[in-house]
């Protein structure tokens, strides 16, 4: 476990610059809830993410696309209640940035305010570095995300690795360094290749949390439920499942029904005299 794990100061972005720079891995983990906040943060998880990935494994959605500020600042707001230690990042959401800077400061001021995030994630590139500087401006740290950008998922062509040929590849490498010089404090790197996700953690100041990227970003970042085996139908590559606990759920909850319908729950040392 690290060292910052049995810490009760709140880990900030300074602190995860820190971390980089001594060469200790930063583990960041979504949570959507109260609950989960509470025991992951427990557990020693550096940062907790409020993804737009609540449309997957909350609502249901095949895509983020569903997501909207409202969703994130009130899943944020319960994880904020959970949380003690840990970073807590929230996700701008589909269109959240792209309606203009105004529309994007002050949704970003929301997820602050009212969620009471750290800081937030914004996906895109070059197209965004504007975007980025003025958040930063307005005292907003701001967490990029390059390479496979679920928000833009159609205009990708789907759910595949980014920045394979070398075009593609100088490009992210460059977009990360415009990142960085418009203030951004972290860089999320999703579905990239190895060497190129070595190659932007070499050439940044700031730490890169990786997802599918390799082991050599400066951190990782996985969906709570899927590293918890809660998404049956979702194993990727790039995942490892470190427990089975949709297994687990429906066999305490099937323990449940046999007896509430056997008669043995509750029993005396579960009921009021």
């Amino acid at each position: 476990m690290s060292a910052h794990a049995g810490a009760t100061r709140r880990i900030t972005t300074h602190a995860l610059r820190r971390m980089k720079a001594a060469g200790e891995k930063i583990a960041m983990v979504t949570a959507y809830d109260a609950t989960f906040a509470r025991l992951l943060d427990e557990a020693g998880a550096h940062a907790l993410l409020v993804g737009d990935s609540l449309g997957n494994v909350i609502q249901g959605h095949d895509t983020t696309l569903p997501v909207t500020v409202d969703h994130i600042a009130y899943h944020t707001a319960a994880v904020a209640r959970g949380a003690r230690r840990a970073h807590i990042v929230a996700d701008m959401p589909f269109l959240s940035c792209s309606t203009g800077d105004d529309d994007a400061v002050r949704n970003a001021g929301r997820l602050m305010r009212e969620g009471g995030a750290h800081a937030v994630k914004v996906e895109g590139g070059r197209e965004i570095a504007t975007t980025v500087a003025r958040i930063v401006a307005a005292g907003i740290p701001v967490m990029g995300h390059l390479g496979l950008t679920p928000q833009s998922v159609h205009q990708l062509g789907g759910f595949r690795v980014q920045g394979r040929d070398d075009d593609d590849a100088a490009r992210l490498l460059e977009d990360a360094r415009i990142l960085q010089d418009a203030g951004a404090y972290a860089l999320v790197l999703e579905m990239v290749p190895r060497d190129l996700a070595r190659r932007v953690t070499d050439a940044l100041d700031i730490p890169t949390i990786g997802i599918g990227a390799g082991p050599d970003t400066s951190g990782q970042v996985l969906v709570c439920y899927d590293l918890l085996g809660l998404n049956d139908g979702f194993r990727p590559k790039f995942l490892k499942t470190f427990a089975e606990l949709g297994t687990t759920v429906r066999d305490a909850t099937a323990g449940y029904i046999r007896e509430v319908q056997d008669g043995t729950f509750p029993d005396d040392d579960h009921s009021f005299s």
